[in-house]
């Protein structure tokens, strides 16, 4: 059932890609760069057609990672069944998308046809691919995932030997520690277990990426999205407590006084110290330029006035990393700065035990274990010592620079939570009966099933990709961006899929899969919508296009 010169085939699948990327690009680029220069007000009308090219440029790169991971693995030997059959039925649907609508949600479809491109150069690719996205290949894809239950993931990961562990380390510990108890950690709206965040803090977690000297692993961000996936299959809230320490640490390091380094970053690493990110506002959303919240000098102090929003893990934060405005005469991101406000950890029962501070807690549907707040501010010290930089201003260029390994992290939960739909999913399917048979062997949940199998394998790979050039220190906006547009539709598509699979069961709040579909919603949302996403990538894309 595998293709003959499947690696050929796939890198040519990439190649025809990429040459279906320039074409819409310069289709995109002549309706909003007029004169070789890209205008802002154009690109804002043309919302539809732009961001359909970020998500024609984020299938073109998952597929090229995905060719480069297949050459990698068969120069192993190590490139068999279970990985060619999902490689080759991605590579088949996305081309068929590309050429014919790239779904960018459930009720958008961007048609490249609608600019005048055409997908009629990818068509005899198309039908060589053909065959090996047939229904038998795909039964056999849910056979071989059937075979690998209980590990970490259908196909070989491709990393090398220490990360290998780390990834299978982390995937029982989450099987063990995580999975039995999360849902009902959910169903009753509880924090996350202050025992089990120690054993996360003992495991390394939150010093994964942090330098030896400050009592981190400094393992990278690769490191990073392998933990965050397997903690994120138990639950998302587990796979997301490094987030703020990532954000937090990140920060610190980039831009902090060596005072600030040695008081903050031991203890983040430690796990002694939880941090928050102190952002949104009310009415801001994504344009942080247009923060309210303001800070005003009082001798050794700066006094914090104004509401925030969307605050995860607030209560029990020892530190926030807190984004005000310090020039009021300023109106956009130029006055804003960057405070390291440390904060007594708070409880259920009184959140916020600081002079200077009130909120309560958002409830929410989903992404439970932390709990969501909200912040006002009233006269709140913080100490001019803890002004990151010891810079006023740079508030809002320090945050950007996080947004890469935010981002990052972020489709690796989203991975975490699609491969653990994938696994309920499988699981319901095999052992439901109808009609004399599992359900697993109707092929319209064969179809879903593996389909979930060859999406989650090509965001893995657009990932670490984006990763991997974290590491090597280059910039990766915009692919950091592409894996996380991809990977949060990725993990709504498996949830969803996956209570349809479920049918009537799936909606009974008791069953997992339905605290899947509601922790999956959010990863659209959060760390940038996808239209934002779409909307920076499309802008990178098209800087001096033509």
């Amino acid at each position: 059932m595998i293709l003959p010169d499947l690696n050929a085939l796939l890198s040519e699948a990439a190649e025809a890609a990429d040459l279906f990327v320039a074409a819409t690009k310069a289709a995109v680029a002549d309706r909003v760069s007029p004169g070789g220069r890209l205008d802002r007000a154009a690109l804002d009308a043309e919302q539809h057609a732009a961001h359909g090219l970020a998500w024609t440029a984020a299938y073109a790169e998952t597929l090229r990672q995905t060719a480069a991971w297949a050459r990698h693995l068969q120069d192993e030997g190590r490139f068999g069944e279970a990985e060619a059959l999902p490689a080759q039925l991605l590579a088949f649907e996305y081309l068929s998308q590309l050429a014919g609508g790239v779904p960018m949600n459930q009720g958008e479809t961007f048609r490249p046809g609608d600019l005048g491109v055409s997908g009629q150069a990818l068509e005899p690719l198309i039908d060589r691919l053909r065959s090996g996205a047939s229904q038998a290949v795909r039964h056999r894809i849910v056979v071989l995932l059937d075979e690998a239950r209980g590990r970490p993931s259908l196909e070989a990961s491709g990393l090398d030997a220490t990360l290998e562990q780390v990834r299978d380390h982390f995937h029982a510990f989450a099987d063990e520690k995580i999975v039995p108890f999360a849902h009902g950690w959910h169903l009753r709206d509880e924090l996350i277990p202050l025992a089990l965040i120690e054993e996360l803090a003992a495991l390394g977690v939150f010093g994964l990426t942090a330098p030896e000297e400050y009592g981190g692993s400094g393992m990278g961000k690769v490191a990073m999205c392998v933990v965050s996936e397997a903690l994120s299959r138990g639950w998302i809230g587990t796979g997301s407590l490094g987030t703020r320490s990532e954000i937090a640490a990140e920060l610190i390091l980039a831009h902090g006084t060596d005072d600030q380094k040695a008081r903050f970053l031991p203890g983040i690493a430690s796990g002694a110290i939880i941090p928050t990110a102190v952002f949104t506002e009310p009415e801001a959303g994504s344009d942080l330029g247009s923060l309210r919240t303001r800070a005003v000098r009082e001798g050794d102090d700066w006094k914090v006035t104004g509401a925030k929003t969307w605050i995860t893990h607030a209560a029990r934060a020892d530190l926030m990393t807190l984004l005000v405005r310090t020039d009021p005469k300023s109106k956009d991101h130029r006055g804003l700065s960057m405070f390291l406000a440390e904060k007594p950890r708070g409880t259920v029962e009184a959140p916020f035990p600081a002079a200077g501070m009130d909120g309560g807690e958002i409830g929410v549907i989903g992404y439970r274990g932390m709990k969501e707040y909200e912040i006002a501010f009233d006269g709140f010290a913080v100490p001019h010592a803890n002004l990151l930089g010891g810079q006023e201003g740079q508030g809002f260029v320090q945050l950007m620079a996080t947004f890469e390994s935010a981002r990052i992290q972020t489709a690796a939960r989203a991975i975490g939570v699609a491969q653990s739909a994938l696994d309920l999913a499988l699981d319901y399917a095999l052992a439901r009966r109808q009609f004399g048979g599992p359900i697993a062997d109707f092929p319209r949940v064969a179809n879903k099933l593996s389909m979930m199998a060859a999406e989650i394998l090509g965001a893995r790979r657009l990932a670490w990709f984006a990763a991997r050039a974290k590491d090597e220190g280059r910039r990766c906006d915009l692919e950091a961006g592409m894996a996380k547009l991809v990977a949060a539709r990725v993990a709504w598509a498996c949830a969803d899929n996956a209570v349809q699979i479920h049918g009537g069961t799936g909606f009974a709040v008791e069953q997992p899969i339905s605290r899947i579909l509601a922790d999956a919603r959010i990863l659209n949302i959060f760390e940038g919508a996808g239209e934002i996403q779409a909307q920076v990538i499309a802008r990178r894309l098209l800087e001096g296009a033509n």
